[in-house]
């Protein structure tokens, strides 16, 4: 008789996992190589350090001061090498590699192309070079033996007031690589009902929007996000967690925001990393996904920010089980619900399911038996 599957999984299997990521900012995934090459062709002289290695440690250090305020500020670095049609091919085909090397086999990646515009390009030009440099990553992963379809999310800056024309143009490119829309940037003051006329437009139009809500601002954000805007998914949302209680003994109440969130199969893009850095949770032990796992929330694990946090999709599985004892089980479930979630057409996120992520993992999940058996030979050998 053969013991259960063991699938708490290694450090090998974690990365080698086909894995789903819906929430990952282009500007926050540079390699710091990149932004070192990038500046000094472009003469910008406001880095902070120049050498890859201290310029990495330098984002994650000032991206974990506990304040989301802080934390954006980060990015005025990664922005500023980002103003030509050049840089943004080129750090948008990195992305796809890089995010691919990582098991990943769907993304969607977002950018504001608002910020992009410094150095005489316009929306539209923005917007194609991120494509294309999307397309040529692809091609590089395939040519590496790696498999990876990104999608591109255009984002408003929610203290900016061109959110309807941001809104206009992902659905001007909505057939040419880009899947949806958001908004991002500090919550508090920028409520995401200023920005209503383009989610009403987006809605006309049968497209699709997710909405940075619930990450340091709590319940009215995630409120307003779903019930004025009607935002397709949460970004973090890991506030929702303030409408749940835990009694003593262990039973837990959903009061009725957080009951509809889990009713109506919302999905939250959750980042844990990037949640510590931010302030929106203590531990990695005490962060919200833990529960709401356990009470089948759509809950979705991302990376936000791989430069600013340190990490990537494979790191944030790590600690996850580190901290939760998750398997391979766990991990198939976060990822199923990421591809549920996804911003694209139902056969081809059934067909990914169906024929990508689940025979992955019955594949890793399978490992466990043929070593068990070589092992057995090998002491059965010992013992004659």
């Amino acid at each position: 008789m053969t013991s259960q599957t063991p699938n708490v999984p290694t450090a090998d299997q974690i990365r080698r996992a086909p894995k789903v990521l819906l929430h990952d900012h282009l500007d926050g995934g540079l390699r710091p190589g990149t932004i070192i090459e990038l500046a000094r062709e472009q003469g910008y002289e406001q880095l902070p350090e120049t050498e890859p290695d201290k310029l990495g440690i330098w984002f994650r250090e000032a991206a974990d001061s506990g304040s989301l305020e802080r934390y954006l500020e980060t990015f005025a670095h990664t922005c500023a090498v980002m103003q030509s049609r050049d840089a943004l091919f080129r750090v948008a085909a990195e992305c796809a590699v890089d995010l691919a090397e990582d098991g990943v086999v769907y993304a969607e990646v977002r950018y504001a192309p608002e910020q992009h515009l410094e150095g005489g390009l316009t929306l539209e030009e923005a917007v194609e070079a991120v494509n294309e440099g999307f397309r040529e990553g692809e091609r590089r992963a395939r040519a590496n033996g790696h498999r990876i379809r990104v999608g591109a999310l255009l984002t408003a800056m929610r203290h900016a007031a061109r959110a309807l024309e941001i809104a206009e143009l992902a659905n001007r490119y909505r057939d040419s690589g880009v899947v949806g829309f958001d908004i991002a940037g500090a919550e508090a003051g920028y409520p995401p009902t200023r920005h209503l006329d383009a989610f009403e437009y987006l809605k006309r139009e049968n497209n699709h929007f997710t909405i940075h809500a619930g990450e340091a601002f709590g319940l009215p954000s995630i409120w307003q996000a779903l019930q004025w805007c009607g935002a397709d998914r949460l970004g973090h949302g890991v506030r929702i967690i303030d409408d749940i209680e835990v009694a003593d003994d262990g039973s837990v109440h959903l009061g009725r925001l957080a009951a509809y969130v889990r009713d109506k199969r919302i999905p939250l893009e959750m980042c844990p990393s990037s949640n510590l850095q931010t302030g929106a949770a203590a531990s990695f032990a005490e962060h919200p996904i833990g529960l709401l796992r356990t009470l089948h929330f759509r809950a979705t694990v991302n990376t936000d920010n791989r430069l600013m946090s340190g990490t990537s999709m494979s790191r944030e599985f790590e600690l996850l089980i580190e901290a939760f004892d998750y398997t391979l089980d766990d991990m198939q479930w976060f990822t199923v619900n990421a591809m549920k979630s996804a911003f694209i057409p139902f056969d081809e996120r059934l067909a990914m399911i169906n024929e990508v992520i689940k025979p992955g993992y019955a594949e890793l999940k399978s490992e466990w038996l043929f070593k068990q058996t070589a092992t057995t030979s090998e002491s059965s050998r010992t013992e004659g």
